[in-house]
């Protein structure tokens, strides 16, 4: 492969996931991160370029990426982004050998998520309040992330248009840009519609937006400002165990089985491919029915 095809070859690659795969932002962004980082390693053990890599090479990253403890999930998505860069190099440039034929991906480890109580999940929604425009921004953004299972990165890129709280549902994509409709609660519909009708007008001033949600200063808000309003109402809810946007979603499936959904229903509401990913949370539906179980039978 010629010098003048090397260059940019993994801007050229991100490109193509973007526009003929349509993957999400965060996965292009970390698709990016892991090939220069596989990059940067090669060029500093043994002076390669990356498309020159070999089978060997590819092992010894990964075998050093988990001595310096790097998570399997992190492992098994550096291996994936490899594997598709170099399916790319042989499709468009030619490659001979590519090095990750016949290597595997490490098996997953499958953590059971930590999801709150519906009491806890209570605490945490009532923190904001309605004392001022933030609060009330707050609130509805909490309720709404509770009440559809949403990931952060959805929520945050909503616009006024994608929510209906009349019918009560709101479109959201995914990831891949993949649409659905998923439905919201009264209690959710109820603060976003006062949120759209009264709020957000006087946060957003005279800026013009399409966001839903919007900070301070009339702009779209950041996953980075989510986090920091969220672990503020954990800290004044007394919850002590660590909680995450995530959290609220793993809650949102957890909360829905238990109350005796079925798991296409939820699968369909997460946005979830593959229901392997979201039979994880029958897990732990069976502890708590284990639990009840325990207390109630005689000669449990």
């Amino acid at each position: 492969m010629p010098s003048s095809a090397r260059k940019g070859i993994i801007g050229e690659f991100i490109s193509y996931l973007s526009v003929e795969r349509g993957l999400s932002g965060n996965t292009l962004e970390s698709y990016e991160r892991d090939l220069r980082q596989f990059s940067s390693y090669l060029a500093r053990v043994n002076g390669k370029d990356i498309e020159t890599a070999s089978q060997d090479d590819i092992i010894a990253y990964l075998v050093y990426l988990k001595a310096h403890g790097r998570a399997t999930s992190t492992i098994s998505r550096v291996m994936a982004a490899l594997r598709s860069f170099f399916r790319f190099c042989t499709a468009e440039y030619g490659l001979v050998n590519d090095p990750t034929l016949n290597l595997e991906s490490p098996k997953k480890e499958r953590f059971l998520p930590q999801v709150l109580t519906a009491g806890e999940v209570g605490r945490l929604l009532e923190m904001p309040g309605a004392g001022d425009d933030l609060s009330y921004r707050d609130r509805a953004m909490l309720e709404l992330l509770y009440a559809t299972g949403m990931r952060v990165s959805e929520l945050i890129s909503l616009d006024v248009d994608d929510v209906n709280t009349d019918l009560g549902y709101v479109r959201c994509l995914g990831k891949g840009s993949k649409e659905r409709i998923v439905p919201m609660g009264r209690e959710a519909a109820g603060w976003v519609e006062g949120y759209i009708r009264t709020v957000r007008p006087r946060i957003a001033g005279s800026k013009n937006t399409t966001a839903l949600f919007v900070n301070r200063r009339g702009k779209r808000l950041t996953r980075q400002g989510f986090w920091k309003i969220l672990r503020q109402y954990v800290r004044m809810s007394g919850i002590e165990r660590r909680v995450t946007p995530h959290t609220l979603r793993h809650s949102f499936a957890t909360h829905l089985l238990e109350g005796g959904a079925d798991l296409r229903s939820v699968q369909e509401m997460l946005g979830h491919q593959d229901i392997s990913t979201t039979q994880i949370y029958t897990h732990l539906t069976r502890g708590k029915i284990k639990e009840i179980y325990d207390k109630a039978h005689p000669r449990a």
